[in-house]
């Protein structure tokens, strides 16, 4: 950009000698004679530099860039007439595109979150430890297609020190549209499928689901694959396909929900045989009920029942018992909340249990070989609390017990969640 553009520029905008000390890129030094009318342009969303932020004073910039700086000039009001009628053919030319340019700007979200996880079990595999730690990088990406249809993907970092080391693992982990299609909500693509409150499966599905609301009832149905994750439970990869349907309503305080999901067409010499030995069709229906007890007390119960069982003793069927007390809210520092769960269930009911520091989350193959098979019964508490604004801290103990073998299970974890 020439010097006296800059100054140009600058004036127009009534930039003073020292409107701004703070160095906007790398390779703009205090001392340069355009320093502070650049800081100012910069400040005031004029220019922008360069990715790696740079502004390459010395490079020579076309007529349309520079056309589309006087339009955001212009834009701020600056007054600008002699540089518009310099290149009034260059922004006539760009009219739709620095529209569509600012339209943009904030169409496209980032949000993020990191957690740093601690975690002691007493069930593990040979040669692997009792104690672990990880740090957990997400980042979310949402882009607004239309009024009815918006963008989702996140990827995923995933750092274990347990060995020292940190080991890594990095990961495009999500991908989704959704949008509206008549009065029916559709989503596509790779997604978290929370059915039965997470309890018959809380992991993504490569597939779509279809819902429809009418006044306190809402009905879903849906279609796909279970992908592969690291947190899975072992079991649901190997299955060709997944379908189910649901129905959730309301009834004053209480809320009820009913599902029914079909796991199908277990893959042959998928690597977990010797492990879990999954069935050709897994059926489960699910009923539950949660109920607010007054302002910050919360009562849930969930009835489950499976098609099918891995071996000789297992249960068909299953139950779940929640209460909470208030919760540690991101947004709101000092809140905390208390929480207690208790669970009976079958092998084959629990398709994939992804709770943060749960032995079938954090449990390697030795936890699958029990738990997985025959299922448990035991309880889990936790308690968490907001330290700053989204900062929350939870601390949970499970204690498990396989409902055959009667081995005990039990972990102690705890994590710190950043949000942004």
């Amino acid at each position: 950009m020439k010097k006296s553009l800059v100054l140009a520029m600058a004036m127009a905008l009534g930039v003073t000698a020292s409107a701004y000390a703070a160095n906007p890129f790398s390779d703009v030094p205090a001392g340069h004679w355009a320093y502070d009318s650049i800081s100012k342009l910069a400040a005031a969303g004029v220019i922008e530099g360069y990715g790696d932020d740079t502004f390459r004073g010395d490079r020579l910039m076309t007529r349309y860039e520079m056309a589309q700086i006087v339009a955001k000039a212009m834009a701020k009001g600056a007054n600008v007439d002699k540089l518009a009628a310099e290149f009034a053919d260059e922004l006539d030319a760009l009219g739709v595109r620095v529209a569509a340019l600012e339209k943009k700007a904030d169409n496209v979200k980032i949000t993020g979150q990191v957690r740093y996880r601690y975690y002691a079990t007493n069930k593990r595999d040979a040669g692997d430890k009792k104690r672990k730690h990880d740090l957990r990088s997400r980042l979310w990406f949402a882009g607004q297609v239309n009024d009815s249809w918006k963008y989702t993907a996140m990827v995923q970092n995933v750092q274990d020190f347990t060995n020292g080391i940190g080991d890594e693992n990095t990961s495009f982990q999500r991908a989704w549209v959704d949008g509206r299609i008549g009065g029916m909500k559709v989503t596509a693509g790779r997604f978290q499928n929370k059915l039965g409150d997470g309890v018959v499966y809380d992991a993504r599905m490569d597939g779509v689901k279809l819902g429809y609301g009418a006044g306190k009832a809402n009905i879903y149905a849906y279609y796909g694959k279970p992908s592969s994750s690291t947190n899975d439970a072992a079991w649901t990869t190997p299955y060709d396909e997944m379908y189910g349907v649901g129905l959730a309503t309301k009834f004053g305080k209480v809320g009820l929900d009913v599902g029914y999901d079909v796991f199908k067409d277990a893959t042959e010499g998928h690597g977990w045989d010797a492990i879990v030995p999954v069935v050709d069709d897994n059926k489960i229906f699910n009923v539950g009920l949660k109920a607010g007890l007054g302002k910050d007390f919360n009562l849930g119960f969930r009835y489950l029942h499976t098609s099918e069982k891995v071996q000789d003793g297992d249960s068909k069927n299953g139950y779940v018992v929640d209460l909470g007390f208030a919760g540690a809210k991101a947004n709101k520092p000092g809140s905390w909340g208390l929480a207690a769960r208790y669970m009976d269930v079958g092998g084959m009911i629990p398709m994939s249990y992804t709770d943060d520091c749960s032995p079938m989350t954090v449990g390697a193959d030795y936890v699958y070989k029990t738990l997985a098979r025959e299922g448990w019964k035991g309880y889990e508490v936790k308690a968490s609390y907001a330290f700053a604004k989204n900062i929350v801290g939870t601390v949970a103990y499970y204690d498990w017990k396989g409902k055959v073998s009667k081995d005990k299970n039990r972990t102690l974890g705890a994590h710190l969640m950043f949000t942004f």
